[in-house]
């Protein structure tokens, strides 16, 4: 979790991936993967603020698939990379980092307007994911 917390005042920058530069919710998970793991899997390619949703695909579940193993919610620890659904109906698209479990339980994510934040996972939050996955402890 000390190298999420890095991550914290990170402004908000759609598509980047650069700790204390700019990074999206998907930035932060790349960056942290760098970081932890080394080279990214795989290539991203530039996407849009509602990228996937016309066509209703859940990229970002399917990349998660490809990359980690995916966990049993019933299951958290700190680490678990999150994968939020903001709208009932709309693909997921938002991703965060288990901070702390329990009673305070958070979040780390990055959020428009707001940087890399830390946040409780309250019920609206937890309500919205649909998915947890763990970084693979190496990269074969």
């Amino acid at each position: 979790m000390q190298a999420a917390r890095g991550w914290i005042g990170t402004p908000y920058v759609h598509q980047a991936a650069t700790k204390g530069a700019g990074c999206d919710c998907l930035g932060l998970i790349r960056g942290l993967w760098r970081e932890l793991l080394g080279a990214e899997p795989e290539a991203v390619p530039a996407y849009s603020m509602d990228w996937s949703e016309p066509q209703g695909e859940e990229r970002l579940w399917a990349a998660g698939l490809r990359h980690m193993a995916m966990k049993d919610s019933g299951d958290a620890a700190p680490g678990d990379v999150l994968l939020f659904r903001m709208r009932q109906g709309a693909v997921a698209k938002h991703l965060g980092l288990q901070a702390r479990v329990g009673a305070s339980a958070s979040f780390i994510h990055a959020y428009a307007r707001h940087g890399v934040v830390e946040s409780p996972l309250s019920p609206p939050w937890e309500r919205r994911i649909v998915a947890r996955f763990v970084f693979p402890e190496e990269v074969s």
